[in-house]
C-alpha cells in the first residue's frame, strides 16, 4: 500500500486546512485509516481515525469538535478537515492504514504510512 499525503501549509490561528491522503496498491475499502502528527521534540500522537466502512470516526480530545475525518471510496482518499486551528496543532501530519475494520490510536498498530505533510499554525 502506498499513501500520499498532501495539503499541509502555513495558516493563521483560527484558520482552516484540509489534508488529503491518497491510497493505492490495495482495495481502499479493506483499510481503516488514521491521521497522526508529530511536533518537533515530541512523540508521534494520534489525531483521528475512521473505520474501513466509514461508519465510525474517532478523535483525540485535543482536536474533537475542530477536526473532521472522512473518506471517499471512489477516490481512494481520506481527508482531515481542520478548523479553528491553534498554534499547538503545528506538526508533521501523517496518514496511516491498517487492514482491519476497527481503528487504533497506537502508531505501532498501523502497517502502512505516508510521507508526512507539514502544518504550521502561526499565532
Amino acid at each position: 500500500v502506498q499513501l500520499q499525503a498532501s495539503g499541509g501549509g502555513l495558516v493563521r490561528a483560527g484558520g482552516s486546512l484540509r489534508l488529503s491522503c491518497a491510497a493505492s496498491g490495495r482495495t481502499f475499502s479493506s483499510l481503516s485509516m488514521g491521521w497522526f502528527r508529530q511536533a518537533p521534540g515530541k512523540e508521534r500522537e494520534f489525531v483521528s481515525a475512521i473505520t474501513r466502512s466509514g461508519d465510525r470516526t474517532y478523535y483525540a480530545d485535543s482536536v474533537k469538535g475542530r477536526f473532521t475525518i472522512s473518506r471517499d471510496t471512489a477516490k481512494n482518499t481520506v481527508y482531515l478537515q481542520m478548523n479553528s486551528m491553534k498554534p499547538e496543532d503545528t506538526a508533521v501530519y501523517y496518514c496511516a492504514a491498517r487492514p482491519y475494520h476497527y481503528y487504533s490510536s497506537r502508531p505501532t498498530d498501523y502497517n502502512y504510512w505516508g510521507q508526512g505533510t507539514l502544518v504550521t499554525v502561526s499565532s
